[in-house]
């Protein structure tokens, strides 16, 4: 429902203000692009947050930018695999394994297993997805490439919700207040804006330097999970947290093969 609505708004004010309609080929590639995002990332997410408590799914996402910088090695080849860089993945994973150990007595228990291998699927496809749509053939105005890739990712999810039996289960006359406006505000700030803002970042920047986002997004949820929403605070998930961010800081401080370039370009004029 975010998405789709989401992805109705913008397309629909695009099209009413006279903006070209997409073509074939980039409908294909936002599909391409939603079924990565939407279905595999955020659906893999929602499953996830119905077992572990969101701060913590915060965390584990914050790894994205050390999958995104394997995507600019591997897909887009504007990264080489340095030590820094190593070690930044290596200490990424050791706050991923600090989560996830059954060994380490820390106090509390460890996270979900099947929720926490549900995360990191979530953090690989978006930073796949992040290094195709700088590659694959998009509508040129990144406002109607966010339209359309929501508008098909909210297809897609209906499609998959349907096929779960989700419309079942699902009564309008249940759903709180609260829920509704949660829902509102996730459709314009989450995914209007957000989303959008995200889609032109892309389009300027690397996507390692865009997911810098990773420094603000698990401490803001962390933080917002145990004041409003009765999420312990343990000494787990802040040394977790402190391997992500740190794992984050090495990779997003890395310059890429093209700065480099353009550095040893200006040394030599």
């Amino acid at each position: 429902m975010r998405f789709l609505t989401a992805g109705l708004v913008l397309c629909g004010w695009l099209l009413l203000r006279g903006e070209r309609s997409p073509s074939r080929r980039e409908w294909l590639s936002a599909t391409l692009l939603a079924l990565i995002i939407f279905v595999f990332d955020y659906g893999s997410l929602f499953w996830a947050e119905q077992r572990i408590p969101s701060g913590v799914a915060a965390v584990m996402l914050a790894t994205i930018p050390a999958f995104m910088a394997l995507s600019e090695i591997f897909i887009l080849r504007t990264q080489k695999l340095t030590i820094r860089l190593a070690l930044a993945l290596l200490i990424g994973l050791a706050g991923v394994a600090v989560l996830m150990s059954h060994s380490l007595n820390l106090g509390d228990a460890p996270i979900d297993r099947a929720g926490a291998i549900a995360l990191i699927f979530a953090s690989i496809s978006w930073s796949i997805a992040s290094a195709l749509s700088r590659i694959l053939p998009l509508p040129q105005s990144k406002v109607m490439s966010s339209g359309v890739q929501m508008l098909a990712g909210g297809v897609l999810l209906t499609i998959a919700s349907a096929s779960f039996g989700e419309f079942h289960r699902f009564h309008p006359s249940t759903v709180s207040r609260a829920a509704w406006l949660s829902l509102l505000y996730l459709i314009v700030f989450g995914s209007i804006i957000g989303f959008t803002a995200y889609v032109w970042l892309l389009h300027h920047y690397s996507p390692t330097k865009v997911g810098t986002y990773a420094y603000v997004n698990p401490v803001v949820a962390v933080l917002f999970g145990y004041f409003f929403g009765s999420e312990a605070l343990a000494l787990r998930t802040v040394l977790g947290t402190l391997f992500v961010l740190a794992s984050v800081l090495l990779i997003t401080t890395t310059r890429s093969k093209q700065a480099e370039a353009k550095l040893v370009a200006e040394d030599a004029g």
